[in-house]
Formats: C-alpha cells, sequence, structure tokens
C-alpha cells in the first residue's frame, strides 16, 4: 500500500513537514508496512517558503525588514535549489501575525518590508522570484512594495503621501522613474489561493479587510481608496489592474506586483506541487492525505487541500483530509475530489489547547480514520 501523506501547515502550530510526519506517524500504527511518501505542500500562504527552498534543498536567509506597522522584523527568505529562484513569503514581512490583535488597522499597515526584500533579493542578483501572497495584514494596494523598490506618490499639492491603504484616496500621482531598474528583467511569480478583484465586493476590502480590524465603515473607505488607486494607476502607468484575477490578493498585492513589478498571478498550489513533482509521487499511490487548520467553504477556491486533491483525482486515487476544525460550508470539498473529512479534535477543548496538540491530535486522528478504511477493506 502506498500513501501520499501531503498536508500543508497548520498556522500557528505546526509546519507542513510536522504535519507530515504526525501523520505518517498515525498511518504506521494502522498499516505499518506501507509505503509512505511525505509531500508538504502550500498554497502561496504560509509554509511557502519551506515547501519551495527546503524541499528543493535551497538556502534560507534571515532580513532585518520594516514590519506592517513600520517596526523592525526579522523577516525570511530565501533561493530554492536551483540557485537562481529567490522565494519570498510576504507574510514573513507584511504579515497578520506581526500585528498584535488590538494594533490591526488596515488603515495604516504596509508591504513595505515585501518590498525591501524583494529588493534585497534584486541587489543580489536573482532575476526570478516567487512571492507567496498569503496572510497578509495590509490593505495597501502594493504601495508600500512599490516604495521600498523607488516608486514615489504624491497627493494633488506634490508632497509625499504617508504609507497604507486609507492614504491612497488622496493619491494623485505616481513616479515610477527611480523604480529599481533590474525590476524590468526580472521574472516576478505572484503565488496566491485568490483570484479576487482589487475592488468592489468580491475585493480586497470587503472580503479581507475584517479579519485585519476593519469595521463595516472601514472596508468602505479602504475600497474607495484602492479604486482610485487603480484608477491613478491606469491614467498614470497604462495598466488596468482594478478587475484582473488575483490582484485582490494580500490586500491588493497582487495588483501592485502587476503594476510596478510585472507580475504575473499564478496558482500558489500549483506552483509548488509542479515544483515539488508532486505528480510523479502520485503514480501507484492507493491513498492521498491532505490537511489544513481549517476547511469551510472557501478551501475550495485552490487551496491548498484541493490543490492535491484534484491532482489525485485524475489519477483516481481517493482523498481524506484533516482539520484543525470545520467551518460553514465544508461540505463543498466533497464536490472536488475530497472523499472524506475528519476534524482532528476529539474533544471539546479550548482553541489554544487544540492549537497546542495539533501534532498529537493528528496522529490520533490519522490511527482513527484508517482503522475505519481498515475495516472496509477486510469486508
Amino acid at each position: 500500500m502506498k500513501v501520499v501523506i501531503a498536508p500543508q501547515s497548520f498556522k500557528g502550530s505546526v509546519s507542513g513537514a510536522e504535519a507530515a510526519k504526525a501523520i505518517e506517524e498515525g498511518l504506521r500504527k494502522v498499516f505499518p508496512g506501507a509505503e509512505t511518501v511525505l509531500v508538504p505542500v502550500a498554497d502561496g500562504g504560509d509554509g511557502t517558503l519551506e515547501a519551495l527552498v527546503e524541499n528543493t534543498s535551497g538556502q534560507i536567509f534571515t532580513s532585518q525588514v520594516s514590519g506592517p506597522l513600520r517596526d523592525p522584523v526579522k523577516a525570511r527568505w530565501g533561493v530554492m535549489g536551483d540557485g537562481k529562484t529567490a522565494v519570498i513569503e510576504m507574510a514573513q514581512a507584511s504579515g497578520l501575525v506581526l500585528v498584535p490583535f488590538g494594533r490591526r488597522n488596515p488603515r495604516h499597515t504596509t508591504t513595505f518590508g515585501t518590498g525591501q526584500l524583494i529588493k534585497q533579493a534584486l541587489e543580489q542578483g536573482y532575476r526570478r522570484m516567487i512571492v507567496g501572497l498569503g496572510g497578509s495584514a495590509t490593505n495597501d494596494g502594493g504601495a508600500g512594495m512599490a516604495r521600498a523598490l523607488g516608486a514615489r506618490f504624491h497627493d494633488k499639492e506634490g508632497k509625499a503621501l504617508p504609507q497604507g491603504g486609507a492614504a491612497l484616496a488622496r493619491l494623485a500621482s505616481i513616479d515610477v522613474t527611480n523604480l529599481h531598474p533590474a525590476l524590468k528583467d526580472t521574472e516576478v511569480i505572484a503565488a496566491s489561493d485568490v483570484d479576487n478583484p482589487l475592488c468592489g465586493p468580491q475585493g480586497a476590502s470587503a472580503v479581507y479587510g475584517p479579519q485585519k480590524g476593519a469595521s463595516p465603515k472601514v472596508v468602505e473607505e479602504l475600497d474607495k481608496a484602492l479604486e482610485h488607486y487603480a484608477a491613478i494607476i491606469k491614467d498614470g502607468l497604462g495598466l488596468d489592474v482594478a478587475n484582473r484575477p488575483g490582484a485582490g490578493a494580500a490586500g491588493g498585492l497582487g495588483a501592485g506586483l502587476m503594476a510596478f513589478a510585472g507580475g504575473q498571478v499564478q496558482s500558489g498550489v500549483d506552483i509548488v506541487c509542479d515544483v515539488l513533482g508532486f505528480d510523479d509521487h502520485l503514480i501507484g499511490a492507493h491513498l492521498v492525505i491532505t490537511g489544513e487548520g481549517r476547511i469551510d467553504a472557501s478551501t475550495i477556491y485552490n487551496k491548498a487541500p484541493i490543490g492535491v486533491a484534484r491532482r489525485a483525482a485524475a489519477h483516481k486515487i481517493p482523498v481524506i483530509a484533516l482539520a484543525g476544525s470545520l467551518g460553514k460550508g465544508f461540505e463543498a470539498v466533497y464536490d472536488h475530489g475530497i472523499g472524506a473529512v475528519v476534524c482532528i479534535v476529539d474533544r471539546p477543548m479550548p482553541i489554544r489547547d487544540s492549537i497546542g496538540r495539533t501534532y498529537e491530535l493528528l496522529t490520533s486522528a490519522t490511527e482513527r480514520s484508517l482503522r475505519l478504511l481498515n475495516l472496509q477493506l477486510h469486508q
């Protein structure tokens, strides 16, 4: 029996690699002789750096940059095993996890630190980079990132705009004269798990603003600011980014990468799976086990478990998905290649306790799931 184990990280608890090991431990208790292939995946968010760099024998670096609230933070980035492709996970520099709950305010948070990482990669000679777009604390349309790379944003009086999404409502002009010259020779791939436009009811502010601390009033303010920002980009740079799929990813960083770095938004999980040769690992497999911290209705929009399931379905391989929690509409994944969903929590417990016990709970849930499968196999 061959089993491919392909979870992504369970945010705030275990990495994708740790989750895969926990699942393997549970599997061994039921099928000790099974052949296992551990292929931790990611979809552009948390864990993308490790999935692309560590699994290709690349190198990880740490740089001090400006965080989403402009406090200094230490951010990890890396270079894949090919020695040519830099990998930047925007959440490392501009992520929501870097902002204490009481200080979350997407009117002011900035992607400047992400731009600093891109600049460092450019200045070290890398001309191909993958930028993971998940987990942002920001809603600035990537303006902070562009500022770090040399772009300048002015109001109607010619004064420099302050950083943050709210200030974009006062944007009058963009000066790209001093934009980093290496960008024109660099392939920038934005790895995303969403395809939201920049503005409107499905845009960056409306869909993701509330989880970053935006009230309904602030959501409306930020959406109008991004709409204005897109209009200035169109008038000044000749690029229409407002409705392009993925422009709204990471608070509009997708749009910023398109406008200032020639970026192309692609499916994060497909990028990761292609790099890891995931389809080759599926050859001869009898079962795939995947998982993530939460499975809900949004999972079907090309998040990691669905990307894995889609590829497994092409080989007619059944898929079990393990989840730290289940949200409204999780049943939708059954129509997208996942045959069974198992919540790993085995009793009522505070979320803090479940996060602290994720490794143990993954092992136990895997064992329980596969004992049921074993009963079916012996009927």
